[in-house]
């Protein structure tokens, strides 16, 4: 692949270099200037706890506790640099792997874990924290998320300049930029103005297929065809994570429409807990980016200004323990659910069809009874 291609980090958006030292942007770089040390120290603090949650669930499903995890180990920058941008009122439709982000939300993780228990669609409320629940299907929610958009537009949410302006954010990977849906949705969202921010985390794997055989471009262009504004910037920078995100919210709440981000990241581990990532890439592209790391940079940082001691270090590692004590208490203490509440909130309001085929498995439940009662 050429220079210029989906690989290339040329034309990223960056405010922290990946050895820990702060850069400004003509652009971008007065988005991130409210950023104090307390505000970096949230996020290097976030981001590390976010990380031992994610293995402690990768472990749980190695002991057969979960039937699948999806890790996000190497995207936390990304996510809670844009996490952070967001407001109460602002709505979030994420994909399968927004764990960092459903933390800025108010999400507790081990309630995350349901889902890859086999044991709810969804643990949270969608509303209370403005995070939809998962969606496992790649890119179908990109039109969800835009709908949503247009609702808020039309309920009066939008360029008012008031601070009640709303905005979504629909979250997705490179792999999904192929589907049909996120492009309908990019459409749909050009031509309705709606305030809706895609953010792309492209991870340079859709699975196992490279990005590069994926598109001959980086994937910000593509918005130039839909007539959406469209940015790169370096996800593994929690920093530019976060002005960008700032400026295309800010764009989005105005009324000007929506904006699409790239941010360039490395998924450090499997794509899920089935995958073997050592079959489709090479040890010296996971050298080259562990050199990356998204937390290392900011932690770097951090202490070299002298506004992170190992005392706030330890502090994050106690808790990173705590929460992974209560995380695998909380699973393993989770009983298998009666067979007929798979009919419980497939739909908000009763329907008849549900009432129908509830009622035929009750009657199929009851038929093994009956032969019993006859043996």
């Amino acid at each position: 692949m050429d220079a210029h291609g989906p690989l290339s980090e040329e034309g990223l958006v960056r405010l922290l270099s990946h050895t820990g030292e702060r850069l400004d942007h003509p652009d971008f770089g007065r988005f991130a200037a409210e950023l104090d040390a307390a505000a970096l120290r949230h996020m290097w603090h976030d981001m590390t706890v976010v990380r031992a949650f994610d293995q402690e669930a990768t472990s749980l499903q190695r002991q057969g506790e979960l039937g699948l995890w999806v890790q996000a180990v190497g995207q936390e920058a990304a996510q809670i640099g844009s996490g952070h941008a967001l407001r109460p009122h602002d709505f979030v439709f994420p994909s399968y792997r927004e764990h960092a982000v459903a933390h800025t939300r108010g999400v507790d993780l081990p309630e995350i874990l349901r889902i890859f228990r086999g044991l709810q669609h969804g643990a949270w409320d969608p509303q209370a924290h403005g995070f939809h629940l998962y969606t496992l299907v790649i890119g179908a929610h990109a039109l969800h998320a835009t709908g949503y958009a247009m609702a808020m537009a039309r309920d009066g949410r939008v360029g008012t300049g008031q601070d009640s302006d709303s905005a979504v954010v629909c979250y997705f990977g490179d792999g999904a930029t192929s589907q049909g849906d996120v492009n309908e949705a990019l459409t749909f969202a050009a031509v309705n103005d709606a305030p809706i921010v895609f953010f792309v985390q492209n991870n340079q794997f859709a699975i196992s297929e490279s990005t590069a055989r994926q598109s001959r471009v980086p994937l910000a262009q593509r918005g130039a065809g839909f007539g959406v504004p469209s940015v790169r910037v370096d996800g593994n920078d929690v920093i530019a994570s976060y002005a960008v995100t700032q400026w295309a919210l800010q764009h989005a709440r105005s009324g000007a429409g929506p904006v699409l981000i790239e941010a360039f990241t490395y998924r450090m581990g499997a794509h899920t807990t089935s995958d073997d990532p050592t079959r489709y890439r090479s040890h010296a592209d996971e050298a080259y980016w562990a050199e990356r790391d998204p937390i290392a940079r900011l932690e770097t940082y951090l202490r070299g200004i002298g506004e992170l001691s190992d005392q706030d270090v330890e502090a994050a590692r106690a808790e990173s323990k705590e929460l992974g004590k209560r995380t695998r208490e909380t699973v393993k203490a989770w009983e298998r659910p009666a067979v007929e509440t798979m009919f419980d909130h497939v739909y908000a309001e009763p329907h008849a069809t549900v009432a129908a085929e509830r009622a035929w498995h009750s009657r199929y439940e009851r038929s093994f009874a009956d032969q019993g009662a006859h043996a």
